[in-house]
């Protein structure tokens, strides 16, 4: 249960993170791939840009975390719930780009 937990509130901190810093735009709902697309496309940010990379690949390891989440935690796990922290990092620390609405 703590790591459904712990995966829960990673997503939770990644969507604020990303909702905060675009207050006048579309909120992000979620990290599945077609919660990301749909706020991409509403706010015109570029499926190219940094902020968009780091969504889809956050999403992508949470993903493999439920998968993993009924085994014994192994290093990949250990290895990939450090590398959404890291991603929660860039995300926290990017810059808005002028007008296109796109992170860097």
């Amino acid at each position: 249960m703590s790591e459904f937990k712990t995966r829960i509130q990673a997503q939770r901190t990644i969507v604020q993170a990303v909702n905060q810093k675009s207050s006048n735009m579309v909120e992000l709902f979620g990290l599945s791939k077609k919660a990301i697309n749909r706020w991409a496309e509403e706010n015109r940010v570029s499926q190219k840009s940094h902020i968009y990379t780091l969504l889809i690949e956050a999403s992508d390891k949470l993903f493999f975390l439920a998968n993993k989440s009924q085994e014994q935690v192994t290093e990949d796990y250990r290895k990939i719930s450090c590398e959404i922290s890291a991603i929660f990092g860039l995300i926290k620390s990017a810059q808005w780009k002028g007008q296109l609405n796109v992170l860097e």
